[in-house]
């Protein structure tokens, strides 16, 4: 990102606004960068949002690029409590929709489903978070689901985790995560493929290093051992990665997927959002245009609000795990909650405990090893 503009043009078509210009007197080079990390406010596929800092009064000009949902009207009453104290938990969903694809990410799927699934629970404090990735290929308990033309969907006693968004969109997998944890979504962030390609590309890429060699045809990857910055495109093709590591699983995805989120963190801090208020500005519009949310969220304030929330969240405060699952005897493609072992990590967020690492000691996704590491 280019630093040495102090009184850079306003980007074609942004409103005029008082952001613009250099920064206020007493900011420091060091709070610019930390700002950097609004631009990250974990979405789906690697906890991203995207956008903030110094383009926050872009905003709200870019309200009608977010897609929402009502989950109070789609869900009614019937929900558990909220946590008290100020802790929050988001949904985080990445949808695998191959809309407008034609075919790059895969042919022969109809609709779309939740790729990706990731429970972040902010502590009272916010400075602290864990996030539970659910296996995509669990089996769980679907409640009945409302589709969005009214008509109900019958619930299924074994049916896998994401056709809860296939039957009856983000409301319905907030219904299926709200049963099998009992703890209440606050809200829900949803970000699809060609968006999270087209940010990352905005971002300038993303640093990794490979401790092996990753080959996924299905995916398209194919990267030497070593440090990488990786593309859109490559990033995109990283996450949805699995045959290419460990045993073919969700599992080895799942790792993949969780060691991006981390490069993504650490690739915002690397960005000064005061810099270049023009790709600021792109930024912003990527951002929005990408993704979804409830509509409690489903406004620039309100997310600008949730990243400046999250911006004291480092990685090093950040414990991420897998559903403690194992292997499913009747079907070796699908994995079976370990009811004690998941027991114990959804009481520990409901309670707003840290998540126990005897919680997932029994859990194949635990011994899952990825060969990817943040940072170059």
């Amino acid at each position: 990102m280019p630093h040495e503009n102090e009184h850079p043009a306003q980007p074609a078509g942004a409103p005029p606004a008082p952001g613009y210009g250099p920064p206020r007197p007493g900011r420091s080079r060091h709070k610019a960068r930390k700002m950097g990390l609004r631009y990250v406010a974990w979405g789906a596929l690697g906890l991203l949002l995207a956008t903030g800092g110094g383009v926050a009064y872009a905003w709200q000009h870019l309200d009608g690029n977010i897609k929402s949902t009502d989950l109070n009207a789609a869900l009614g009453q019937d929900r558990p409590d909220a946590q008290r104290g100020g802790a929050q938990n988001i949904l985080l969903l990445g949808s695998d929709s191959r809309a407008g694809t034609h075919g790059k990410y895969g042919k022969g799927v109809s609709g779309a489903r939740a790729d990706t699934a990731m429970v972040l629970h902010v502590d009272k404090s916010h400075r602290k978070a864990s996030v539970v990735s659910i296996p995509r290929d669990t089996m769980v308990e679907r409640p009945a689901c409302t589709k969005s033309g009214g008509d109900e969907v019958p619930g299924a006693r074994q049916a896998m985790f994401n056709s809860s968004y296939a039957v009856g969109g983000p409301a319905c997998t907030v219904k299926t995560v709200e049963k099998m944890s009992g703890l209440r979504m606050d809200h829900y962030l949803e970000v699809d493929f060609k968006g999270f390609q087209k940010l990352i590309d905005e971002l300038g890429g993303v640093d990794i290093t490979t401790g092996k060699a990753i080959d996924d045809h299905n995916s398209g990857l194919s990267l030497t051992a070593g440090k990488h910055r990786l593309d859109g495109e490559q990033a995109l093709a990283l996450v949805r990665t699995r045959h290419g590591v460990g045993d073919g699983s969700d599992l080895g995805r799942i790792q993949l997927q969780q060691a991006f989120v981390k490069a993504l963190i650490h690739r915002a801090h690397t960005v000064d959002p005061l810099g270049s208020p023009a790709k600021s500005y792109a930024l912003a519009d990527t951002a929005t245009k990408s993704i979804s949310a409830d509509s409690g969220l489903a406004s620039a304030d309100k997310l600008l609000g949730l990243a400046e929330d999250l911006e004291d969240i480092s990685p090093e405060r950040t414990r991420m795990i897998t559903l403690p699952v194992t292997y499913d005897a009747q079907d070796a493609g699908r994995v079976l909650p370990l009811d004690k072992a998941s027991h114990r990590v959804w009481t520990a967020l409901r309670q707003d405990q840290p998540v126990p690492k005897s919680a997932t000691s029994a859990s194949v996704g635990d011994k899952a090893d990825t060969p990817v590491h943040a940072g170059s």
